[in-house]
């Protein structure tokens, strides 16, 4: 691997191993793009300022092939590739994971060895990054899966859920001395601890309930002075490996950057892709201790704010911003994020969902300004070419910020534009046919088959009932947090559906219409 312009740093991996193996501090479930373009940077930040003497140990509970491919061939280092706006690729090698493991009862050597570490006392915490679908126990019924059954039937031996292994490594501490310990979910999702501690104590029941465990074993997963959930708001968009990186990397002389494809169809290379700017909020709650996480850029603080700050991102200062560009632009003929950017009319209509409309209900969680993060998603991260396109969810992005409308004593929601025209533009979306009457693909969603036979017979140029046809939608809570029309915006909604069904070229001329209504 070529050294030239690579930030490396100058500890003993030797001795940063051995510390590690006899006084391990710090776990990771999840050893994909996420902890590798993300984590693993805050722990080698630690231990270049002293800050940190042991590494992290990873444990991945899903995809075997991550370690076997991606971590012991290149013995757990990561070369991180920070994807500036401008084209500039900042490199950095990553030293700070210490051991990587295929943590499962199926693979016994590993799962003995992650196990021993959960029996250390010298263990702090442990961070988790395996996407929300990670810590779900039902189906869609609100069951528990026969994976789930399965697991609580037959006990801790041969756990295979991913909550059912950490449950069984809690159990190995609980043994040990009911030694306390930081379960720390860093997934991308509102409110993440809690769901995460629901999910654990789910499994644990269970087995007190199969004689598996003790009660006493609940009783120290409920008290948070030997075991807490924190909650978090993390922010960092770690696309999968990227063609374009690792070519770039070849022409500059890196070898062995080839892309990695498993057979459980996790993505992954020996470099990770991510971009500049990188938030990590945590509630200061950690039973055993930890290291200065604040020295490298995260920040600690209570339940309260964490949620104040996941609220401001999920509901007005960044997922509405990327919902209404990937709505828009997709009806407008757009591949890529930062060439939406790249039109006048989508970045006035960003402008307006974010500044003008989302702003003013945001509650202000102190410790990121609200105003300056809209400032570095329009201005840095939106523009950046090498980050991918976002999905059109709708739900949360925009239903919270109806809601704070709809509560206000001085602001009001029909005074809104730009969010129910963007609603409106996802339900046209669903025809998957573009400004130009041409078809295009939709993007996965479990509700899509549903809404699409609502719409079956709406097409460009629709002349029927609308309301029969849309107000199913724009009323159904799950979609949207609310009823719409309850909350004084479905009648306008509907409105500009109808504008957007005109005929092809209507999107873009509604838009500007708009647009410039707005500016006098």
């Amino acid at each position: 691997m070529a050294e030239r312009d690579v930030q490396i740093t100058n500890i003993n991996i030797d001795i940063l191993r051995d510390k590690t193996a006899s006084k391990p501090q710090w776990v990771h479930f999840g050893g994909g793009n996420l902890y590798r373009g993300f984590h693993a940077e805050v722990a080698q930040e630690l231990i270049n300022q002293g800050k940190l003497e042991t590494g992290v140990v990873v444990c991945e509970t899903y995809d075997e092939n991550i370690i076997d491919e991606a971590y012991l061939p290149y013995d757990n280092a990561i070369l991180e590739v920070i994807m500036h706006e401008d084209g500039k690729l900042e490199k950095k090698l990553l030293q700070s994971t210490a051991a990587a493991y295929y943590c499962n009862p199926s693979r016994s050597e590993s799962y003995e060895a992650v196990k021993a570490i959960f029996e250390n006392a010298s263990l702090q915490f442990a961070t988790f990054t395996i996407t929300e679908k990670g810590y779900s126990l039902t189906d869609i019924n609100g069951n528990y899966t026969a994976l789930v059954e399965k697991d609580i039937a037959e006990g801790p031996d041969s756990a295979e859920h991913t909550m059912a292994i950490v449950v069984s490594l809690l159990l190995a501490r609980f043994y040990a001395g009911q030694l306390p310990i930081a379960m720390v979910t860093t997934d991308n999702f509102s409110q993440n601890g809690q769901k995460f501690q629901e999910s654990i104590l789910g499994i644990a029941k269970g087995w007190v309930t199969q004689e598996h465990a003790p009660q006493a074993f609940v009783d120290y997963l409920e008290d948070s002075n030997k075991v807490s959930f924190p909650w978090s708001m993390i922010d960092r968009i770690t696309p999968n490996p990227s063609e374009s990186v690792k070519t770039a990397l070849e022409n500059e002389g890196f070898e062995g950057v080839e892309l990695i494809h498993t057979p459980k169809h996790t993505n992954i290379a020996p470099f990770a892709n991510t971009e500049v700017s990188h938030y990590l909020v945590i509630e200061d709650s950690f039973p055993n201790g930890r290291p200065e996480l604040e020295a490298a850029g995260v920040i600690l603080t209570d339940r309260d704010t964490v949620d104040k700050a996941d609220t401001m991102k999920v509901t007005t200062c960044l997922k509405p911003l990327h919902t209404s560009l990937a709505v828009f632009g997709n009806l407008l003929g757009f591949t890529s994020i930062s060439g939406e950017m790249a039109d006048e009319d989508l970045v006035d209509l960003v402008k307006q969902v974010g500044y003008v409309e989302g702003l003013p209900v945001v509650v202000n969680p102190e410790i990121i300004n609200p105003k300056d993060f809209i400032d570095e998603v329009v201005k840095k991260r939106l523009v950046n070419s090498n980050i991918p396109d976002t999905s059109q969810k709708v739900a949360i992005r925009f239903g919270e910020t109806i809601k704070k409308y709809v509560e206000s004593d001085t602001l009001y929601v029909k005074e809104l534009t730009f969010i129910p025209l963007t609603l409106a533009a996802w339900v046209r979306y669903l025809l998957g046919v573009d400004d130009n009457g041409e078809s295009f693909a939709i993007s996965p969603d479990p509700l899509l088959a549903d809404l699409q036979a609502q719409l079956s017979d709406v097409t460009l140029g629709f002349s029927g009932n609308l309301h029969d046809k849309v107000a199913p939608i724009l009323s159904n809570e799950k979609i949207f947090g609310l009823d719409l029309y309850q909350a004084g915006l479905g009648e306008k909604v509907e409105g500009y559906i109808a504008e957007l069904l005109r005929g092809p070229g209507a999107v873009r001329h509604t838009l500007q219409a708009l647009l410039a209504e707005n500016k006098k």
